[in-house]
């Protein structure tokens, strides 16, 4: 098929934008830390300097404040997913209230309040490490653009409604339009205080100086290579040296893990989006948006967008990028065939922004499995631990499974622990060539259930069915 030419609006947007992520380009990013040299010993070592690792870190030494704590980092702390993601902090632990009522509907309540607790966790650590990361508890609106999603978004309220969830506000076209306008609404559903909106890049770099506060050493552009026992613990190498640690905690996500028998349970896929020039008062005023929700659309292949401190609007999402063989490269973060589509369907969106520019274009890796919502385990006799799989949703729930790394480390039995979710694997993903047909007849089945009224085809019907799924 051959590719949407890009019209001259979307194309007079993108002629200048930067390719590279908004979120660090900041010229508050701190410098990095030097490399692991030599040999060093810990009661933790924590692989990853992501969110995962960053929070595992720090609730480690929350918990035991003389636990010896190494952070290694391959490159630098909050380069991958963590700097590159849209500043969506949900409290879901579950990719979603469908996604947990079609997977744990006994546990859902449960993992509800374990969620909302987890985002309130978020917002205390922010506020008393001083981490200046633009935190705005505003919620998000999921929108129908679509006749059918109006009864979806109908329906979902009500399953929220039936496990005791008060937070969701049904919006009717005019609502939801009063909150902001687009000729392509025609509802919404509000959580209004399970999201909040976060500059991501700052987080990471503000739980980094919290982490250093309290003790924990961290080395950057140290990659982790080869993971092995030793003794009683673990040894860990690195090109110019050893971590040698009582307990290991892996924070990896779409990179290939240390534990080589969960890399099935991976697939990295690579996710695109947009960043705008501030917006001008009369540009603000033509959409709305004063109290500033995430949004996101209903689609399969769907939409994310929120706006910035400085009145920016990110626009992301849409294509799901998987390259065979699964590999994750410096070369596959930009697509411009994405920027060039999702310029046209933000024009679309928000006609009253023509000629609006964008600054920034940019991609990264997710690291996506068949349940889209993270699993966890126990390797080398339960010295290591991992968490992974949180498939795009990961900036609030990496701080749940940085405690259920430590809970299994510790081998206490906690509510956390004896969760259905927590102790089940999904299912592994084929290897090659099997894998990218069947990524491949998932995108063409989902972008055909956007255009055919929601109906999902037998090869999405078979996929529901045995609990395997593609999603960002």
């Amino acid at each position: 098929m051959a590719r949407a030419a890009m019209t001259p609006s979307a194309a007079h947007a993108l002629a200048d934008a930067e390719p590279t992520p908004f979120w660090l380009a900041d010229p508050g990013r701190p410098a990095a830390r030097p490399a692991l040299v030599g040999d060093e010993t810990c009661d933790l070592l924590v692989v990853g300097g992501g969110y995962s690792g960053l929070w595992t870190a720090l609730i480690a030494k929350e918990r035991d404040p003389q636990r010896d704590v190494v952070l290694v980092e391959g490159a630098e702390i909050g380069w991958a997913a963590s700097g590159r993601n849209g500043g969506f902090c949900a409290a879901s632990l579950t990719h979603g209230l469908g996604n947990g009522l079609a997977r744990w509907p006994g546990e859902l309540a449960t993992l509800e309040e374990l969620g909302i607790r987890n985002l309130d966790a978020i917002e205390e650590a922010v506020a008393r490490y001083d981490i200046d990361c633009a935190f705005e508890r505003t919620g998000e609106i999921d929108i129908a653009t679509e006749p059918h999603q109006i009864a979806e978004l109908k329906e979902f309220a009500e399953d929220a409604a039936g496990i005791g969830l008060d937070r969701h506000t049904f919006l009717d076209e005019d609502e939801l339009r009063a909150q902001v306008d687009s000729p392509t609404f025609r509802a919404g559903l509000w959580d209004r205080d399970g999201v909040a909106m976060i500059n991501p890049a700052r987080l990471a770099w503000g739980l980094k100086r919290a982490c250093l506060g309290l003790g924990v050493r961290i080395y950057e552009r140290t990659p982790a290579t080869d993971l092995a026992s030793d003794g009683v613990g673990m040894a860990v190498r690195t090109p110019y040296g050893r971590v040698f640690a009582r307990h290991v905690a892996l924070g990896t996500n779409a990179f290939p893990s240390l534990v080589k028998r969960i890399r099935p349970y991976i697939v990295p896929v690579y996710d695109h989006a947009l960043m705008t020039e501030p917006l001008s008062d009369e540009q603000l005023a033509a959409i709305g948006w004063k109290n500033r929700q995430g949004l996101s659309d209903s689609n399969n292949h769907f939409h994310y967008f929120r706006i910035t401190e400085d009145n920016r609007i990110l626009w992301g999402g849409y294509d799901i990028v998987y390259r065979y063989g699964g590999g994750v490269r410096a070369e596959y973060d930009h697509h411009p065939a994405t920027y060039e589509k999702l310029a046209r369907h933000f024009f679309r969106c928000f006609p009253q922004l023509e000629g609006l520019r964008f600054t920034h274009t940019w991609g990264g890796a997710i690291d996506t499995c068949s349940r889209f919502s993270a699993f966890f385990g126990t390797a080398h006799a339960g010295r290591v631990a991992y968490a992974a799989g949180y498939t795009g949703l990961g900036v609030g729930s990496t701080r749940f499974g940085a405690e259920v790394m430590l809970d299994l480390l510790s081998g206490e039995r906690t509510e956390r622990t004896q969760l259905e979710m927590v102790r089940s694997k999904p299912l592994p993903f084929p290897p090659e060539p099997l894998r990218w047909a069947g990524i491949g007849i998932t995108q063409w089945s989902m972008t055909q259930a956007d255009t055919r009224g929601g109906r999902r085809n037998l090869w999405l019907k078979a996929m529901d069915k045995v609990g395997l799924g593609f999603d960002s």
